[in-house]
């Protein structure tokens, strides 16, 4: 029985980590990528659900084919992405409000600023290491090594956009957003261009989502192929 319950723990864990590197999942997703029956997930999902690690939710885009309604997607809640590394949240937040008391505004957003230099520091070597890798994936290469579980997602004609699965401080940007601001100039600043950050999951979305607009150069290519 011991065996049995750690074994279905361990599943669930691996649900649970699914979703944070992949973004909201159908069921059916989450059964294909982890070689698992419809039934089993659909009982691990049922679990997490009721344990408030994982929401259901209505797909984004409703265009589908076919009849009946589109499947929800599960995607996890702030109590779900707690059992990942977020265990200093509230430190690290009550070290930032003490910042903003002492120091005010810009002190919090120098911190921000300083936090993430990681971007533009390691984005050369990172580019050089890997010269197959284009710009957006050399960030989400490093983002990923920070624990963003970031990945590309290419918008034709438009550009591409970079996608964070997880942010190890949530929490705390949701209410020092500075964090966030800093980290989308810091992207803008390497690349050399203006970029849009779409969504945060600090703001209640499911993945954070960052805008990279094509050059033209990079848009007539675009469109020649």
């Amino acid at each position: 029985m011991e065996f049995a319950e750690a074994h279905d723990q361990t599943t669930r864990q691996r649900v649970s980590r699914s979703i944070l590197v992949n973004g909201p999942s159908t069921a059916a997703a989450l059964a294909e990528r982890l070689d698992l029956t419809p039934a089993a997930v659909r009982r691990h999902l049922d679990q997490l659900l009721e344990e408030g690690a994982v929401e259901a939710r209505e797909p984004r885009n409703q265009a589908h084919r076919g009849r009946g309604r589109p499947a929800k997607v599960f995607a996890l809640t702030e109590s779900g992405r707690d059992g990942f590394d977020q265990q200093y949240d509230d430190l690290a937040a009550q070290a930032l409000r003490f910042l903003a008391e002492t120091g005010g505004e810009e002190a919090v957003r120098e911190f921000a600023t300083r936090r993430a230099a990681f971007i533009g520091e390691r984005f050369e070597s990172v580019r050089a290491e890997h010269p197959e890798l284009g710009a957006a994936e050399v960030l989400a290469r490093i983002f990923s090594d920070e624990g963003y579980a970031a990945s590309v997602r290419d918008l034709p004609v438009v550009g591409e956009q970079l996608c964070q699965q997880h942010c190890p401080v949530a929490h705390v940007a949701h209410e020092f957003p500075q964090l966030c601001e800093a980290e989308t100039e810091a992207i803008s600043k390497v690349l050399g261009r203006h970029v849009q950050r779409l969504a945060t999951i600090a703001h209640g979305d499911g993945v954070c989502t960052t805008c990279i607009p094509s050059t033209p150069i990079e848009k007539k290519e675009r469109v020649s192929s």
